[in-house]
């Protein structure tokens, strides 16, 4: 069965700004020989991996919203410079936008299910939408108020 992570996309202010990071660490990835891979370096290792693999995403939480994820392609352990281990979610650079889901603040990353997981937004473009969907930011105002 499936599971996905959601995570505090921490200091964003919104999609622009993940997609903005989202290259960066594919460009490091680059020059360290990895790959166009985006990494997300955290403490903890998921102890459910084989569900996380099985389909899974990470669904950033942007401003206290759940706004866009990312599909989840592995895990890999790395050793820090302070020689603490550590592991590397390596994830798909490719992001899709979700419909906005008012999420509370919490601390380090959360299961989350893929039946209480936002339905993908089909749009031509981040900032204009299709007419269907508001634009991302829009959709998040609109989500803490209740009315999406």
């Amino acid at each position: 069965m499936t599971l996905h992570l959601m995570k505090l996309c921490a200091g964003a202010e919104s999609v622009e700004d993940l997609a903005a990071r989202i290259a960066y660490r594919c460009k490091v990835n680059k020059t360290a020989g990895r790959g166009t891979v985006h990494d997300h370096v955290t403490r903890m290792h998921p102890r459910r991996e084989a569900e996380l693999l099985d389909g899974g995403s990470i669904y950033w939480v942007i401003k206290g919203v759940i706004l866009a994820r990312q599909k989840i392609l592995g895990f890999e352990r790395r050793i820090g410079n302070d020689d603490i281990e550590r592991t590397a979610i390596l994830l798909d650079p490719a992001y899709v936008l979700t419909r906005p889901q008012p999420r509370r603040a919490f601390q380090g990353w959360r299961y989350l299910q893929s039946e209480d997981a936002p339905r993908d937004v089909k749009v031509q473009s981040a900032k204009t939408g299709n007419g269907k969907e508001p634009p991302p930011e829009l959709g998040a105002k609109l989500a803490e108020l209740g009315l999406l």
